[in-house]
This record gives structure tokens, C-alpha cells and sequence, in this order.
């Protein structure tokens, strides 16, 4: 009996085996697939594009800011090493200081374009990449900026000038070297910090009134430092 019942346990066992052979096949076969294709990843020119939306402007902003900016940016990822990147944004302000009640306001887009350079590219199993880079940026734009009545200097007494022009155009260059750090949230949706340095090129300046916002530069002034923060995903391929 108890060979009976031996024979039959090893007969169902064979019969199993047979039944779990081709499950067994089609899961190295489809490990393997996926290693062969991570593998090609990792040794292709071209590894991707993301797809990335600056937050940290439009958090300020909400917070009582009188300034408001955000961007979207499109980065591509070459051998890992190369990041080349454009971004195009929107800034406004609609802003009067206290002290001297001047009233400055614009609204108008911005473009950057630019290329980073991954630090980690050797380290291809961490979650994320270390980014150094440059970027070159241009706004277009007009802005509103009026005060109150100046007194006339020639004449003096009661005599004011009124102190108010509309639809001023400028235009503003700039360049920005700046460090990123970029990690990997869940499947392919990533965060990114960055931290840059601005320095202005130029700015339009008018006879009688001058910038006190550039969209996607900020403050007009020789120079500045940003933060940003983005939410990335990054597109299959």
C-alpha cells in the first residue's frame, strides 16, 4: 500500500514538474529580457526624456509673495552623463512699496536653454543624479510702474508731474550656472532641488522709467541666487 501510495505521490510530482517546466522557462526567459534591456539602457546614446514642473514659485506665491513664477522643463538624458534641458516659464508681479508707494507691474513668459552634467553618471544603481550646469535665459516684455505726483523741480510751489507709464518694453539676457540633485519617488516619477547663480547681460532701459521685475531672472540687479523645486516624470521609451 504504502508503495502504491509512493509510486502515485511521485507520478503526480513528475506530472507537476512537467506543467512548471514551461512557467519555469518563461520567467528566466522574461528576467533575462528585462536585464538585456536594462543593459541596452545603460549603454545607449539616448536614455529618455523628462518632463519636469517647478513648484516652489507658485508655493511662494500662495504663501503672500508678490511675485509668482513656474516653469515647465523638457530634459533629455544622453549616455547619462549629458542632461540638455529647455524650459519655458511664466513670471508676474504686481507689486507697491511701502516706503514710496511706487507701483510696479508685468506679467510675460520667459525661455531658458541649457545643458547639465551628471557627476554620478558611473553610478547607475542609485535612485538619482548629481547635476553642475549652464543655462542661458531671455525674457520679452512689458510692465506698468507709476508713483506719486512729483513735485515740479523747475518751477517748484504747487506744481506736480505726474508720475505714471504704461505698456514700457523691454527685453533682458542673462546666464545662470547653478548645481541640481534630482531622486527617484516612485517608478518614474522624480523631485529635484536646485540651487542656481544668476548674472544679468543686459536690460532695456527707458528714459524715463527702468525694470524692477524680469520675468525668470527676478529682481532687476546685477546678479541673484534661486531656488527651485521640481516634480519630474520621466516619459517611457
Amino acid at each position: 500500500m504504502r508503495k502504491k501510495i509512493s509510486k502515485s505521490i511521485l507520478q503526480f510530482l513528475t506530472i507537476c514538474s512537467l506543467f512548471l517546466l514551461p512557467l519555469s522557462g518563461w520567467s528566466q526567459e522574461k528576467s533575462v529580457q528585462a536585464n538585456d534591456k536594462e543593459e541596452h539602457t545603460k549603454n545607449s546614446f539616448y536614455q529618455g526624456t523628462a518632463i519636469g514642473l517647478e513648484i516652489a514659485g507658485i508655493g511662494s506665491y500662495l504663501l503672500g509673495s508678490d511675485i509668482m513664477n513656474s516653469e515647465i522643463q523638457v530634459q533629455s538624458n544622453l549616455l547619462n552623463k549629458y542632461f540638455p534641458v529647455v524650459e519655458v516659464g511664466f513670471g508676474k508681479t504686481d507689486a507697491t512699496d511701502d516706503a514710496t508707494d511706487n507701483h510696479y507691474k508685468t506679467s510675460a513668459p520667459y525661455f531658458r536653454i541649457g545643458i547639465d552634467y551628471n557627476f554620478l553618471h558611473k553610478k547607475t544603481h542609485l535612485p538619482g543624479v548629481f547635476l553642475v550646469g549652464l543655462r542661458y535665459g531671455f525674457s520679452s516684455f512689458s510692465y506698468d510702474v507709476d508713483a506719486p505726483n512729483m513735485k515740479d523741480p523747475i518751477y517748484g510751489g504747487n506744481t506736480e508731474i505726474p508720475f505714471a507709464f504704461k505698456d514700457q518694453k523691454a527685453k533682458s539676457q542673462w546666464i545662470e550656472a547653478g548645481i541640481a540633485l534630482k531622486a527617484k519617488i516612485y517608478k518614474g516619477f522624480h523631485m529635484g532641488w536646485s540651487v542656481r547663480y544668476k548674472r544679468r547681460i543686459s536690460v532695456t532701459k527707458q528714459t524715463n522709467s527702468e525694470a524692477w521685475y524680469i520675468p525668470g531672472f527676478g529682481k532687476n540687479a546685477d546678479s541673484s541666487f534661486n531656488l527651485s523645486y521640481h516634480l519630474i516624470y520621466n516619459l517611457p521609451f
